[in-house]
């Protein structure tokens, strides 16, 4: 069967095996049932399957679209339209995993064993670079997830690729505007392959097909980035519906109300995603590093390793902004995601949540300490006249 199955995948199923079990891919998934497509002669049909076998109050162990499952279609069967039930998941090799948009300190899961993630970023408005690296960030870090999920698998080592694709090019109409536009992508993606594409005109869009091909990728952005549109141009066929953005602020209505996964005509498969309003951290440290590798690159010749970057001497990274090799908003981005990414992590680790307040703390110290050497060179005080 095609849709991403390989020995390794084989492998994980073999204790199922002989069991009346077959393995299936979650397509699409909606109010507790899946689609899933499964092997059937010498090639595949999709069912629908029950997941109450495997229900549970954990987010991160939902049945997502792209996991691999045991399927039962001979036995516990719940009702008319069912063909079977879910009796597992096989183990994801990666997954990208977001903050859930609840209060709770919760993470959700988007897609799982995906191969590129693509994150598409809409050129009809200003260039958001700090929503590039938020991206980039989670889809660099894997997951935390425990159970069916390996943290560690979805990095460039690992083999997940980020491809950010700057789409609706066809808007920029002065060639010289979109080259500034892609070289500050590039910036704020340091060592991530960076496009300009249009659907409209198919600008961009050689290779695309070629490079997603026997690979499982996943399109994510906010709603009118031009998901479903590059959808459709890939597929060279309307798979998913488009509706045009709003006149008044330009954003897009969501047309993907699923996490559907899509089989190209050149091979491999696709999972069409709905807009983002938001993508919160969640563990994303070593993300982090990697998005702003070059932030921790100049971390490495601060005085102090615990660098803080703020007012502390012997600042590398501060030093590189005052002379215009960093840029501020970058420090600023890098700064903030960190922030957030603690404060996530801090709420379901206590040794954490007591290292941050120890570290502010000292922080607090060190500014007022400053500050009054600052006062006292002002005025002469400590200076013994």
């Amino acid at each position: 069967m095609s849709y991403g199955w390989d020995d390794g995948f084989a492998e994980t199923f073999t204790p199922f095996a002989g069991r009346g079990f077959v393995p299936g891919r979650i397509v699409r998934v909606d109010r507790g049932r899946v689609d899933v497509v499964v092997p059937e002669g010498d090639g595949v049909r999709t069912v629908l399957a029950d997941t109450a076998l495997v229900a549970t109050s954990d987010p991160m162990r939902v049945p997502c679209t792209g996991d691999w499952a045991v399927i039962d279609l001979e036995n516990g069967r719940v009702g008319d339209h069912v063909d079977g039930v879910v009796r597992a998941l096989l183990p994801r090799r990666t997954a990208f995993v977001r903050s859930a948009s609840s209060k709770r300190s919760e993470g959700q899961v988007l897609a799982t064993n995906i191969d590129t993630i693509v994150i598409c970023v809409s050129l009809a408005e200003q260039l958001d670079l700090g929503r590039i690296e938020r991206f980039l960030a989670l889809a660099m870090s894997g997951s935390p997830g425990e159970g069916p999920v390996h943290r560690s698998a979805l990095s460039w080592e690992g083999g997940a690729q980020p491809l950010v694709l700057l789409t609706k090019a066809d808007l920029v109409t002065d060639p010289a505007t979109l080259g500034h536009l892609v070289a500050d992508a590039q910036l704020a993606a340091p060592g991530v392959q960076v496009r300009a594409v249009s659907a409209a005109t198919g600008d961009g869009l050689d290779g695309l097909s070629a490079l997603f091909a026997g690979t499982t990728s996943v399109l994510l952005g906010r709603s009118g980035a031009g998901k479903s549109t590059l959808a459709n141009a890939l597929f060279g066929a309307d798979v998913q519906d488009v509706r045009a953005v709003r006149d008044q602020d330009g954003k897009g209505r969501h047309t993907t109300t699923t996490r559907d996964l899509l089989v190209l005509p050149e091979g491999g498969v696709l999972i069409d995603t709905p807009g983002l309003r938001g993508v919160g951290m969640w563990d994303a440290e070593a993300g982090l590093s990697r998005t702003f590798s070059d932030v921790e690159e100049l971390a490495e010749r601060c005085r102090f390793h615990d660098c803080a970057h703020e007012v502390e001497p012997g600042c590398a990274v501060r030093s590189a902004v005052e002379s215009g090799q960093l840029a501020p908003r970058r420090l600023e981005s890098y700064r903030k995601l960190r922030r957030e990414n603690q404060r996530i992590v801090a709420k379901t680790d206590a040794r954490l949540r007591a290292e941050i307040r120890r570290d502010w703390k000292q922080k607090q110290a060190l500014g007022r300490h400053m500050m009054e050497r600052k006062r006292g060179q002002g005025t002469g005080w400590g200076t013994g006249r």
